[in-house]
């Protein structure tokens, strides 16, 4: 039982890995992640310098000559710490991004699992029907001898034969599902529609449950503790823009030189450093913004209580299905030994008297159902696995 457990969680893990490393929507949102982490640069950055050239139509007169052109160039600064809180802001929205793949990737093991077991349910039942076709031809040719000896009629085999044709029409439309669920699963690991997939023979349920630790940290509740960083680093931005800008620059003014006199300094050009400085005076804009961000961080942390108890809930209804599976297997095997019992009980009566087909096809009828449900009991129960592993794992 614990070969044919490792077997299917080995064959299983290289599909996950296989659907992870093939996925477009995973490279989509690692591109994506690529993009945020490349901001972090895009921000570190300071305003544009500006340039500015004036000519002087009509030339002022100084004394010590006519200004002809002016030449200027400034460059603001932003307050002190203001680049680094945009780079800690950048940082947190691709954090965000990193958490976004985490989650894309569970959601991608997760629903790879149910493919695969799902495929295993529809597997197992083909492979019920098969036998049970199988058991009705012993029973025909019982009951084609029968009829030989007076044991059984021509309505016995009739019956038989139509019971046979029954399931050979769902054997038909399962291996119909089959194949439709292998185009579906060979999507899922973006691979030709008509890609193999080997699926385990048996699974059989471990005779003990892994215990089950309460939903504590879980990306999907982590991208809202980065939601939350992050907007503590956009109000530290908010912060830093409501404080004065400074800029520093020079101003040139190319002078001509005078000729009706002769006189220090003739011509000399004007240098002018200069210093500006920007005040918000009116500021209500970034009040309005650190009022929106403590909005957005209530509206973030009731967010993640939502999603904490809409986890929490998917868990314990994931447990109570896997519970309820693993009983519904022990049920059916159980009923499927009575089954066993009551067909042997019939062949022995068989020997020494009549046989009665109707009780046949009865429990046959029985046995298939029985076997029918613990298929899906098993694929159900394996199901609610992966869901409890993608919870709190």
């Amino acid at each position: 039982m614990l070969f044919s457990f490792a077997t299917n969680a080995q064959q299983l893990e290289n599909y996950i890995l296989e659907a992870q490393d093939n996925s477009p929507a995973i490279d989509a949102l690692r591109t994506k992640y690529d993009i945020s982490k490349e901001q972090i640069n895009a921000v570190n950055t300071l305003p544009n310098t500006e340039f500015a050239a004036g000519y002087f139509v009509s030339e002022p007169e100084t004394r010590t000559g006519p200004q002809q052109a002016k030449f200027s160039v400034k460059q603001m600064f932003p307050w002190f710490g203001t680049i680094s809180a945009r780079q800690n802001y950048a940082s947190a929205l691709a954090e965000e991004d990193n958490i976004e793949v985490g989650i894309a990737l569970r959601k991608l093991r997760l629903s790879v699992s149910k493919s695969y077991f799902q495929l295993y349910e529809i597997q197992e039942k083909i492979k019920v029907i098969q036998e049970n076709i199988e058991l009705l031809k012993v029973y025909e040719e019982l009951a084609l001898n029968g009829v030989e000896v007076g044991k059984a009629s021509a309505v016995d085999v009739l019956q038989l034969q139509m019971r046979q044709n029954k399931l050979r029409d769902q054997q038909v439309t399962l291996e119909s599902q089959l194949n439709a669920g292998k185009v579906a699963f060979n999507r899922l690991l973006n691979r030709e529609n008509n890609a193999s997939v080997e699926l385990v023979d048996t699974l059989e349920l471990p005779s003990e449950e892994i215990n089950i630790s309460e939903i504590k940290v879980h990306p999907e509740l982590s991208k809202f503790d980065e939601s939350l960083e992050s907007v503590d680093f956009a109000e530290a931005i908010n912060q830093k823009e409501s404080a004065p800008k400074f800029g520093l620059g020079v101003d040139y003014i190319n002078v001509g030189t005078r000729t009706d006199m002769a006189i220090p300094d003739n011509g000399k050009d004007i240098v002018m450093p200069m210093v500006s400085l920007s005040v918000p005076i009116f500021n209500n804009k970034y009040s309005s913004v650190s009022a929106q961000n403590e909005l957005r961080k209530k509206q973030i942390s009731a967010n993640k209580n939502q999603c904490l108890n809409e986890l929490e809930s998917s868990l314990s209804n994931a447990i109570e299905m896997r519970n309820s599976a693993r009983n519904s297997v022990e049920i059916q095997l159980r009923n499927i030994g009575l089954t066993k019992d009551a067909e042997d009980i019939l062949m022995r009566s068989y020997e020494s008297e009549s046989l009665d087909f109707r009780d046949v096809l009865d429990i046959q009828e029985m046995q298939l159902d029985y076997q029918m449900r613990l298929a899906e009991a098993v694929s159900i129960y394996f199901q609610q696995t992966a869901m409890i592993q993608y919870l709190v794992e």
